[in-house]
């Protein structure tokens, strides 16, 4: 999809007010309210913007520990990766996972409450998915930056 500048404007106002009212939205980019509405369903119809949500503290939900966990597995056969990613989208303290080229083929950051939450979820999880043979974990000491907003070429305008 090519991006004007309207739609650059619209895209950085929502990554820095995700809760911004169409209204407002549209007063911020110079468009109607209707034209600011048509142009952000297009951009969600495109894919360019997946969804909105609200960003919770892993911390202050209990989840004070970050894993970074590299995981290989005894092939990369289209069967073998899918038995593998659904089984990992089951696990609830996978915060997010990537297929990777390279030594490991997926990288995975989990949140877990401490040392012995890990462990379970090492246990009960990990070591449990299918076609898993190698499992080397990580541990955050600190957070350093976690972004949720992107920049935004200006050559797409």
């Amino acid at each position: 999809m090519q991006l004007d500048k309207t739609d650059v404007a619209i895209l950085e106002t929502l990554q820095a007010e995700g809760r911004i009212s169409n209204a407002a939205l549209a007063d911020k980019v110079g468009l109607s309210q209707s034209a600011c509405s048509r142009r952000l369903d297009i951009l969600e119809k495109n894919g360019v913007v997946r969804g909105y949500h609200a960003r919770l503290s892993n911390a202050a939900l209990g989840h004070k520990m970050t894993a970074i966990v590299h995981i290989s597995l005894s092939g990369q056969f289209e069967k073998t990766l899918a038995d593998f990613e659904s089984a990992v989208k089951r696990c609830p303290n996978v915060l997010s996972c990537h297929l990777m080229s390279g030594e490991y083929d997926y990288i995975l950051r989990i949140a877990a409450k401490d040392l012995a939450d890990y462990e379970r979820i090492h246990r009960d999880w990990l070591t449990a998915m299918p076609h898993v043979t190698k499992i080397n974990s990580s541990f955050a000491l600190r957070e350093v930056i976690d972004r949720t907003t992107m920049g935004i070429d200006p050559e797409l305008a």
